[in-house]
């Protein structure tokens, strides 16, 4: 007699994946994986999307499980989100992203509460329900706390433009050479850009680097190519670039978030 058929196997859960690139921030979601030990010059944020996550400040040290975790700048830090989806959010610490993010973190590693970590995943969705929208009503809401954008100041739109229409590639770019661009004087152009935008100009720059370079890495773009589109030197500037802000090599952050998803750009 023939064999009856197998039942199939239990479709796996399904995580939704993306980026989402703010003015002076990353925002991954998707699969988790165990990081190195390793530090980095930005605040992180990660949170399990269900169940939980596991931290410590490296080996030799004992790990605590929660829902999620806030690292301050340059703190030397391990995570094991392995065991499903995870947010991970990378916050310039200059940035008004980051002024209600420091309020929350008295240590260099800081573990959420749980009644705050469920406020966030009520907002964000389950692993196959967050998408950019929810993320980016989870940044207004609870890190950025509705706050309404300033104008900004027609010198530093003037600026922009100009770093958005091709400027950025230029790689001897300095502060002066903006600030002509936005006719007004130096220490002027300085003060109002952080004003409105809420980072300062180097800042803001670096970030802009490591959007456009995560957008040609996300579009097929070798490192290389990618490096030269964003205004880096060559591949080795942006690398190092990305481990120092990201503590992440542009490879992993491919493998990590770029082709398992969708990447999206929020500009100001």
């Amino acid at each position: 007699m023939p064999e009856s058929p197998q039942p199939p196997h239990a479709a796996q859960p399904s995580h939704a994946a993306g980026a989402s690139l703010w003015p002076a921030a990353l925002i991954l979601w998707g699969t988790g994986s165990r990081s190195s030990p390793h530090a980095h010059h930005c605040i992180q944020v990660y949170l399990a999307l269900s169940g939980t996550v596991r931290a410590r400040s490296g080996p030799g040290t004992r790990w605590r499980r929660c829902a999620a975790v806030l690292v301050a700048p340059d703190v030397r830090h391990e995570i094991d989100a392995s065991e499903g989806a995870v947010l991970i959010g990378f916050f310039d610490p200059e940035s008004g992203f980051a002024a209600s993010l420091w309020t929350e973190m008295p240590a260099g590693i800081t573990f959420v509460s749980e009644a705050v970590a469920a406020g966030w995943r009520d907002i964000l969705g389950g692993p196959a329900e967050i998408d950019k929208t929810r993320v980016d009503r989870w940044v207004l809401s609870e890190l950025l706390r509705e706050r309404r954008a300033r104008p900004l100041h027609p010198a530093v739109q003037r600026a922009l433009d100009y770093l958005r229409n091709g400027g950025l590639q230029e790689r001897r770019m300095s502060a002066k050479h903006l600030a002509r661009i936005a006719q007004l004087s130096h220490s002027r152009f300085l003060h109002v850009f952080t004003e409105s935008l809420g980072v300062p100009l180097r800042s803001y720059v670096r970030w802009l680097r490591v959007q456009r370079a995560m957008g040609a890495l996300a579009a097929g773009s070798g490192i290389t190519e990618a490096a030269h589109a964003a205004g880096f030197a060559d591949a080795a500037h942006l690398t190092r670039t990305l481990r120092r802000t990201l503590g992440q090599t542009p490879g992993e952050l491919v493998r990590r978030c770029v082709l398992r998803g969708e990447m999206q750009r929020t500009t100001l």
